[in-house]
């Protein structure tokens, strides 16, 4: 699998980077995508581009997340659309660009799965691996039984509380 992410279209938007200067965007996203990068999308090789930065090289590498950077006046989106094009099975476009969107689906078709910019969000959750978890968001991360185990301390501490106040 291929995730192909559109680079400022995420930073851009998101209320950890957007405030950043870009330098800094671009290496937040591509330190998060580092470190988090398969518990957000899925397995596969990450593939994140950005429109060209002078005095930046053309493509570098944080861990396992390729940067690449559009070069010769081309577009990162222009970039995308020919870095799709190249490539043969399943991709996952990371954009809530729908005219980027478009574009890929037109030279893909059914092969392209869009997933919106909100994914690689620095609060985003783990992508989901099964229907039906039966959780709640606020129970995310904790063990099992978790709940009845604080419901157990609320009632102790609040009865401790009580018979001082008695």
């Amino acid at each position: 699998m291929l995730y192909l992410i559109d680079g400022y279209n995420v930073t851009r938007s998101d209320p950890a980077t957007r405030d950043l200067p870009l330098e800094a965007q671009r290496d937040a996203l591509a330190r998060r995508l580092a470190t988090r990068g398969s518990t957000l999308l899925g397995q596969g090789r990450i593939v994140v581009v950005f429109d060209g930065v002078d005095g930046v090289g053309l493509a570098e590498r944080v861990g396992q997340v390729e940067v690449r950077y559009s070069r010769g006046g081309q577009s990162a989106d222009d970039s995308i659309v020919t870095a799709a094009r190249g490539t043969s099975g399943c991709i996952v476009l990371v954009t809530s660009d729908s005219g980027l969107a478009g574009r890929v689906r037109d030279h893909l078709g059914k092969s392209v799965e869009v997933r919106p910019r909100e994914v690689c969000f620095e609060g985003a959750r783990a992508a989901k691996t099964h229907r039906g978890s039966g959780g709640i968001a606020r129970d995310v991360g904790l063990p099992k039984g978790a709940n009845s185990i604080t419901e157990d301390l609320k009632k102790i501490w609040l009865d401790a509380d009580a018979d001082k106040d008695g």
